[in-house]
């Protein structure tokens, strides 16, 4: 049989925030290229739901669990949970992500600290954590999902700035480390995507976001679930330490 490009057959991912507006979308991508998935997120009966959908359509027997990314207990027993339940963890997506914003001379400590633990140390701890079944196994893929405020910033958003930028030098580090046994990191930047939450947005600022793209309109999860199902890819084999910047021309950065 021919070989599809992009192909992952046989393979296993975790996504972390999998039942959300791109979550949902890397997960649909993932699956349709033929990977297993296990779906992580809060909301126990949405994940449910949405696990459904996903065996009706793709087939292979998805699975959830659900973890709270701001309980350390929860975090660190996640990988041992995806491991047991799907026998091997070959991509980890760490997609989930909240925000808590203000500006910085009114943020409190509670709004970030929470966006700090959530956004970057539950990335380093399932990270840290995925690394042994993937050095033993001598592959995996670790792709984190960022965004464009961490490389422009964006007023009123340093916590999740920080933990953007975070992210991409957490993962430079990291895939110095672990190259020679066929681990890449990778981040996916999305720029303004359209999801539940931009489409509640006034048509006045919905037109002021679109003018700052030369494209002229926003982005689609589907976008994002390309761009991480190519970097999961066998055929992304040679790519470690990158940020693969999916914003329409906003921002354009190297």
């Amino acid at each position: 049989m021919e070989h599809r490009m992009f192909d992952l057959t046989g393979m296993t991912a975790l996504v972390t925030g999998a039942a959300g507006g791109i979550g949902s979308a890397i997960s649909h991508a993932l699956a349709k290229q033929g990977a297993r998935l296990a779906l992580s997120g809060t909301n126990p009966g949405k994940l449910r739901s949405f696990r459904e959908e996903l065996n009706d359509i793709y087939g292979h027997d998805h699975v959830e669990i659900t973890c709270d990314l701001s309980n350390t207990e929860q975090v660190e027993h996640l990988i041992p949970a995806t491991v047991d339940t799907l026998g091997k963890i070959d991509i980890l997506v760490n997609n989930a992500g909240i925000t808590r914003d203000n500006l910085a001379m009114r943020m409190k400590d509670e709004e970030w600290d929470a966006v700090i633990r959530v956004n970057l140390e539950a990335a380093f701890r399932l990270m840290r954590a995925a690394c042994k079944p993937m050095m033993k196994a001598r592959h995996g893929r670790i792709i984190s999902i960022t965004s464009v405020v961490g490389a422009t910033g964006n007023p009123g958003q340093v916590n999740y700035a920080a933990a953007k930028a975070g992210l991409v030098g957490m993962s430079k580090s990291l895939g110095q480390e672990v190259a020679s046994r066929g681990i890449t990191v990778n981040c996916v930047a999305p720029g303004f995507i359209r999801t539940a939450m931009t489409e509640v947005l006034p048509d006045a600022q919905k037109d002021a976001l679109n003018a700052r793209i030369p494209m002229g309109r926003m982005g689609e999860g589907e976008d994002i679930g390309a761009a991480v199902a190519y970097l999961a890819s066998k055929e992304a084999g040679y790519i470690t330490g990158q940020t693969l910047h999916v914003n329409g021309g906003m921002a354009m950065l190297s």
